[in-house]
């Protein structure tokens, strides 16, 4: 399964650069439109909530015939862990790791206050893996 790397400013039209490159990557792939808005999540929420606003955040895109896993570590600098929240109907945010939840057939989160990683992976229908 191929890998790919790349750091990214912590800034927000960084986002829409990451979710560029990730389109590069995937091309036709039957998940590319569900992992774009993975990687938008993702990296919005790395440099909202983390040190990566005054830094980087980092992405990874490896994919397979049948799978997409992506995966955004931040810079750290908040002791909360990452969680899916249930906001109300009007709240402005609050939306993002339900959302990737909502579009992953499995997410797994590392890491500490110093950097946490969250890995998304995406399937076709049919299709497994592991994150």
């Amino acid at each position: 399964m191929p890998t790919h790397r790349r750091t990214f400013a912590g800034l927000p039209h960084e986002v829409s650069r990451a979710r560029r490159w990730t389109r590069t990557i995937l091309g036709t792939h039957p998940c590319t439109d569900d992992a774009l808005i993975v990687v938008s999540e993702l990296g919005a929420n790395a440099i909202t909530h983390t040190a990566s606003s005054r830094g980087t955040f980092r992405l990874a895109v490896s994919y397979a015939e049948t799978t997409v896993t992506i995966t955004v570590t931040d810079s750290g600098g908040t002791p909360t862990h990452p969680h899916v929240e249930h906001p109300t109907a009007d709240a402005l945010s609050g939306r993002g790791l339900a959302l990737v939840t909502a579009y992953a057939n499995k997410v797994h989160i590392t890491g500490d206050r110093h950097g946490r990683t969250v890995t998304a992976q995406l399937a076709t229908p049919g299709g497994a893996g592991e994150v």
